[in-house]
């Protein structure tokens, strides 16, 4: 692959941080835009994007860092170079899912619609972020043809990064609609714990980069199960749940 987008002088710029930007950015357009769809002010996605990005980006980088310890303590320095790839999804997932529970009690928000807002853009910006793992050539595919088969290093490889964008892209298209005809809150947020994972599980089998396993599952895998299982659960309670009268009220 070609990791390096362009030059500004002898520095190079990476598609991988360039795919991350544009994800931020189509994430805040798409809450501004939600925003005014739901009578809220049009800046609300701007105002939880700094605080959900960053939580984000320091949970994965974290997650990262610890699963791959042994590299990082030979050059120290690289932990803080993120443009070159090195996010782990489900730590970024936990750090933003931190950082919404904050934003939610200090703005008085209802904490299931605030999740149910929030959720909706996860996957948008998460098909551009694998975009950019494939222009990096990180989270690659296992050997093997398949359709997109592209080579890396010498080697034809299944290209399971677009596999999970085009996956996200399609989970983004059906929370949106549940999002915009939902009656009752949490119900999007449940979905995404179902939706996500099962994709994720599976397209793990193909995953070719160094993965740690627990019982010949990846780690991965086994927070997908977890997810799973937990997002069923809140979508059953959600279901069996009355509809209150200002469901759709914060505060």
């Amino acid at each position: 692959m070609h990791p390096i987008c362009f030059y500004i002088g002898n520095r190079p710029v990476y598609w991988y941080g360039i795919m991350m930007a544009i994800a931020f950015v189509a994430a805040i357009g798409h809450w501004n835009w939600l925003a005014r769809r739901e009578n809220r002010p049009a800046n609300l996605g701007s105002d939880i994007a700094l605080w959900l990005m960053l939580a984000g980006i320091i949970g994965a980088r974290i997650n990262y860092v610890l699963a791959n310890l042994s590299d990082f303590a030979q050059a120290p320095l690289t932990v803080l170079r993120i443009d070159q790839g090195g996010l782990i999804y489900y730590g970024g997932f936990v750090g933003a899912a931190l950082a919404a529970l904050w934003y939610a009690r200090r703005h008085q928000e209802n904490p299931w619609w605030l999740a149910d807002f929030i959720i909706t853009a996860l996957p948008l910006g998460h098909f551009f972020g694998r975009i950019g793992c494939f222009l990096n050539g990180c989270c690659y595919g296992r050997a093997g043809s398949g359709f997109g088969s592209y080579r890396l290093e010498r080697v034809e490889r299944i290209p399971v990064q677009l596999y999970e964008s085009a996956w996200n892209l399609l989970i983004y298209l059906i929370l949106c609609f549940v999002f915009l005809r939902r009656k009752k809150n949490g119900l999007v947020f449940s979905l995404y714990l179902i939706l996500y994972p099962t994709g994720r599980f599976v397209l793990e089998f193909w995953r070719g980069d160094p993965r740690q396993t627990v019982w010949h599952l990846t780690v991965a895998q086994i927070f997908s199960l977890f997810l799973l299982v937990i997002g069923t659960i809140l979508l059953l309670r959600h279901i069996m749940r009355p509809i209150r009268p200002d469901e759709n009220k914060h505060g």
